[in-house]
């Protein structure tokens, strides 16, 4: 009889993943035979897995993922020069941790933005914050809030993310507003937090492609001195994947 009112209270309470445990266990005539406090200790490990899924899918909404990509599923025969071992070791997160960067470059096709989704969203699962966004997205929303007078806000919640993955970095030579602006945003998380950048240009010409030789000297030196450094090459897998030539070109392959 006392039950109804324990679970009414567990609701009011937010304990959502403690009532269904203890619904479940009410349901099953297994878990009469467990001791007080393996029955408890049940109820405590399904309120927290069910608080740690809610965290993690506000992380994954709030990062805006444009791919569907997970580690566990990466293309190791397609070749394109990728390191399975540097990958794997990527795939713990540690990278997050010791707040280094990566840098994803070859042609288009090869996977750089699927594979960078696929990290970033591991990095989620470890529960950190991630924001995905093409560059140019990032430049058009720094320039309204430079003219709104937002800029100084909009900076310090880029600064507060862990993750910050920019898709198609240098791929046209940037505006003086821009790479004041990008300067800031690299300048806020050195050595605090993470970057990944993909991009079809080479490295060796984003120097001329950012343009003030001393702000790009500045950028290059926060984004490439402590980054993992991932040169992909070989033909698209959209090709492999049998992508028609009018669909959208985007970096969906793994």
């Amino acid at each position: 009889m006392l039950n109804q009112p324990t679970m009414d209270k567990l609701h009011t309470m937010k304990l959502y993943g403690m009532a269904d445990a203890f619904r479940a266990q009410l349901e099953t005539t297994e878990s009469h035979q467990l001791s007080f406090e393996e029955r408890f200790a049940l109820l405590v490990d399904q309120q927290w897995l069910w608080k740690e899924n809610r965290a993690l899918g506000r992380r994954l909404r709030t990062a805006k993922l444009k791919q569907r990509a997970v580690i566990e599923d990466v293309d190791y025969q397609h070749p394109r020069g990728l390191d399975r071992k540097l990958l794997r070791t990527l795939a713990s997160s540690a990278w997050v941790r010791q707040k280094l960067n990566l840098v994803f470059n070859g042609p288009t096709g090869v996977g750089k933005s699927w594979l960078a989704c696929a990290l970033a969203q591991k990095a989620c699962r470890d529960g950190f914050s991630v924001l995905h966004k093409k560059t140019s997205e990032l430049f058009r929303e720094l320039a309204i809030a430079q003219a709104d007078g937002s800029l100084g806000r909009m900076l310090s919640r880029l600064a507060e993310i862990d993750v910050l993955l920019l898709d198609d970095f240098a791929m046209a030579p940037l505006k003086d507003s821009e790479r004041r602006d990008f300067l800031e945003v690299c300048d806020d998380r050195y050595q605090r937090r993470s970057m990944i950048l993909t991009s079809q240009m080479p490295v060796v010409h984003w120097h001329e492609q950012i343009g003030d030789p001393t702000i790009a000297d500045s950028i290059l030196d926060r984004l490439l001195h402590n980054a993992y450094r991932l040169e992909l090459n070989g033909e698209s897998i959209r090709k492999k994947l049998g992508c028609k030539p009018e669909e959208p070109e985007s970096e969906d392959g793994q």
